[in-house]
């Protein structure tokens, strides 16, 4: 009889682990795969967090073949436009620049920082953007533990994909010491600071080890660390092809921080993925971006940021700082319009935590602006920011297979790009984080 009633138990356990939970979105207009048309009266079924199908018409359950322990949940978006969840490619979620934040890095824990992370992380969900790469410059302990809580579930937030520690030389843009006496310094010293080739290869290894994503890099100097170092390159090139060889060896992808003309060449030269900034590119950055492959992430939000505040004396931007802001800022939006007409692939990424987190998709106005159509926008924070994140087969389009993450606005974000700063529905691999 134990044996009996044991069997029956463990049936029971085994038909209940085995019931699908659907998610039927009605789409009144739906942008499935950016770049390509809009159909209207759709229904995207998600079938246990991942898209099973597109079916035309509104559907229900009894469609999709659900069965009595099956969950069934319709979303009814037929006045709405439904696309896939936004990727932001530049982000650092686990802080968000104000007056205080020399004082933070030596007050605050990795701990204290996660916790504010999670509350960035949620408010960058609701804001549409599904999933973010961060791009480090924070504790590497905060944003490993944020972005495996949020994969497990114990905390709401975008999807995380990060970097741990930027990669550095000494006294470079990503060492973040500057200005610190030596004590302080010392502590906060980054593992990810390397010279040499030997170095950097092992401060590359030493981030895969502790479950980097990808690998980021400063190739030049940047406009808010601390020194009147200038915006060229940083790295040597055999430090730079040390860097790649590194992370591709390990199956990671590599993007560098460049403002410089000469860093921005010299990563591209070395094989850098990806581009973040690219503030002073030319046409022969434009060449090796075609030649290679490589994406760039303009951050235009983060250029007019920090030129706002260049221009505000009550700021709190110390003075390399300040004079920097002014010169990179009002460059940015150029500087996309000129790679777009070039033929470079663009990713969208905002650089939030300089800018405020949740603002991210002010970036889309200042991309058309810039000379992007709507649609290229869409795709670049889309099906390109998937690509650039290696991750084409789960995000960035709605298909069978991928991540059912999606967002729905009232407006057309064709027609008014700025429709999307104000996102009426989040799903994230279907569940409905935000309704209206």
């Amino acid at each position: 009889m134990n044996r009996l009633i044991a069997t029956i138990g463990f049936c029971a356990m085994f038909t209940s682990a085995q019931a699908a939970d659907y998610a039927l979105v009605h789409a009144g207009r739906l942008l499935a795969k950016p770049g390509e048309a809009v159909t209207e009266n759709q229904t995207v079924v998600i079938k246990d967090g991942m898209v099973e199908r597109v079916a035309d018409g509104f559907i229900d359950e009894s469609a999709v073949g659900a069965g009595d322990d099956d969950q069934v949940t319709i979303h009814d978006l037929r006045d709405y436009f439904v696309m896939p969840g936004l990727i932001d490619g530049h982000v650092h979620i686990t802080h968000e620049n104000n007056p205080n934040g020399r004082l933070d890095r030596v007050q605050m824990s990795g701990a204290d920082l996660a916790i504010k992370g999670a509350g960035y992380a949620h408010t960058t969900l609701m804001a549409g953007f599904t999933t973010v790469r961060d791009v480090g410059a924070g504790s590497s302990d905060a944003i490993f533990a944020l972005r495996d809580g949020i994969e497990r579930g114990d905390v709401v937030g975008s999807r995380i994909y990060a970097s741990g520690a930027t990669i550095s030389v000494t006294g470079g843009h990503g060492d973040g010491t500057q200005g610190y006496t030596d004590e302080i310094g010392h502590i906060l010293h980054s593992k990810g600071v390397c010279d040499g080739a030997v170095e950097c290869r092992k401060a590359v290894r030493d981030q895969v080890r502790r479950g980097a994503d990808h690998i980021k890099l400063t190739a030049t100097g940047g406009v808010l660390s601390n020194t009147a170092a200038g915006l060229e390159q940083q790295f040597f090139d055999d430090e730079l092809e040390a860097i790649m060889d590194s992370a591709h060896a390990m199956g990671r992808r590599v993007t560098a921080h460049a403002h410089g003309v000469n860093g921005i060449n010299a990563a591209l030269e070395a094989g850098v993925d990806s581009i973040e900034h690219g503030t002073y590119l030319n046409k022969d950055s434009i060449r090796l971006f075609k030649k290679n492959g490589a994406f760039l992430v303009p951050t235009i939000l983060a250029g007019v940021t920090v030129a706002e505040w260049a221009n505000d004396p009550n700021s709190h931007l110390l003075p390399p700082q300040r004079v920097k802001a002014a010169k990179a800022g009002p460059a940015m939006i150029d500087m996309a319009r000129r790679a777009h007409n070039g033929g470079v692939k663009i990713a969208f990424g905002t650089d939030s935590g300089v800018s405020k987190h949740g603002d991210n998709a002010r970036e889309f106005g200042l991309m058309v602006e810039a000379g992007m159509t709507p649609m290229e926008a869409i795709h670049a924070a889309t099906v390109n920011g998937a690509a650039n994140l290696n991750k084409s087969d789960l995000l960035g389009t709605l298909e069978p297979g991928k991540f059912g993450d999606l967002v729905a606005v009232k407006g057309d974000p064709l027609s008014d790009i700025k429709e999307l700063e104000d996102i009426d529905f989040v799903m994230k691999e279907g569940v409905a984080y935000k309704k209206k």
